[in-house]
């Protein structure tokens, strides 16, 4: 008898942990739908609501850091002056828990092209974007964002000069 329990236990148990893991992925999944729909409609208020207080956005450059206050005060300029829309097409997110180590807990991989058009006639552009999300609590804490700047600037009629001095 014993030796029937025990297995249907560890099976049971299994079963449990993987439908909370799988709730727990749907639902960062979907966080990050809700952020893509946010970015899209321009709406500064509902990424403001998703995304932590103690949020940490880094890149597309080495060097890029901004923090939540900042990052949505540069989205509301951008939203003002700069972006007439922006359209996400073949987007898709993918979760993933990392078990241990420096980036231990949830996150959320969203690659997509985006159409990005600016206003004024400032010209349009057509990116491959990457971000990861670490997800804490139902928020985004911290976003790692990675596309070709120059490619972006390429398109909006920016020549690259190359000088042999180098």
């Amino acid at each position: 008898m014993k030796k029937t329990i025990y297995p249907l236990l560890l099976l049971v148990f299994g079963l449990i942990v993987s439908c909370s893991q799988n709730q727990n992925t749907e639902k960062n999944v979907q966080l990050i739908d809700n952020y893509v729909k946010a970015v899209e409609s321009l709406d500064q208020e509902a990424m403001s609501s998703i995304l932590d207080d103690n949020y940490m956005g880094y890149g597309p450059s080495y060097g890029d850091s901004i923090n939540k206050t900042n990052a949505i005060a540069n989205w509301k300029y951008n939203v003002e002056h700069l972006y007439e829309s922006i359209k996400y097409s073949k987007s898709r997110s993918m979760a993933v828990t990392v078990p241990d180590g420096e980036n231990e807990g949830d996150w959320v991989s969203n690659w997509a092209e985006l159409n990005i058009k600016f206003k004024e006639d400032l010209g349009e552009v057509n990116i491959w974007a990457n971000s990861v999300y670490k997800i804490e609590n139902g928020k985004i804490v911290r976003s790692f964002t990675f596309y070709n700047e120059a490619d972006a600037l390429e398109q909006l009629g920016y020549v690259f000069l190359y000088n042999d001095n180098f």
